[in-house]
């Protein structure tokens, strides 16, 4: 078994605390309405806007030995670039003010995620950043396009206010194939134990984000 292999199974039970955020539930069941959707939007854009930023950090903080990471840390840079525009055009295309979510304090869960990814890069280890990637990509190719589908009938909403939902889910898969071959890479037992440990928290705190979205956050950028 490969790595990638070891590292989804090793997170199974953490995927599932996620998945169980009652918000899938009642989106799954059309039981949403479009304040829940500009709460998830809020809170993504306060994390995705950190995504290239913590990529750099990854590429200026890795090892010699690992500089064959470099090409795929400049190919993730490339291609993250501007995807907190696209979040902040899809809250528009909602009907809700894009300017009032990006000057929002995020939710504290969406906070501690954040500060957990800039604290595993710079203090512990730059590899622990993969750790995000698996959780965030791997739950994109699961259900974004599903819930972007289930979103828009349920809400009557036009196709552009679908951009960072259905460009994720598409746009991941490829993410994923080139993601399992770079940590198929990692030998390393101590790196493995640590890339674990990161997906595991980050499933933790992305689950613990969808369990604080509630109509009120998306109310507050009408």
């Amino acid at each position: 078994m490969g790595f990638y292999d070891s590292l989804r199974q090793a997170t199974q039970t953490d995927q599932q605390y996620l998945m169980a955020a009652p918000i899938f539930t009642r989106m799954f069941s059309g039981d949403i309405c479009k304040e829940d959707y500009a709460a998830f939007l809020s809170q993504a854009y306060q994390h995705v806007k950190h995504t290239v930023p913590l990529l750099m950090a990854v590429g200026s903080r890795l090892p010699d030995d690992k500089g064959w990471l470099l090409k795929a840390v400049a190919e993730y840079i490339e291609e993250e670039f501007g995807h907190e525009q696209w979040i902040l055009d899809d809250i528009n295309a909602a009907g809700f003010d894009a300017e009032k979510a990006r000057l929002k304090a995020p939710n504290l869960a969406t906070e501690l995620l954040v500060a957990y990814a800039y604290d595993s890069v710079q203090r512990v280890n730059p590899l622990a950043f993969f750790g995000m990637v698996h959780v965030l990509e791997g739950t994109s190719i699961n259900i974004a396009d599903a819930a972007a589908s289930v979103i828009q009938t349920s809400l009557q909403l036009p196709d552009n206010a679908f951009s960072y939902l259905r460009s994720h889910g598409a746009l991941d898969i490829e993410h994923v194939k080139l993601f399992a071959g770079l940590m198929d890479q990692i030998s390393d037992p101590e790196e493995q134990a640590q890339i674990i440990h990161s997906a595991q928290v980050f499933y933790r705190l992305y689950g613990d984000m969808f369990r604080s979205l509630d109509p009120e956050q998306g109310r507050a950028i009408a």
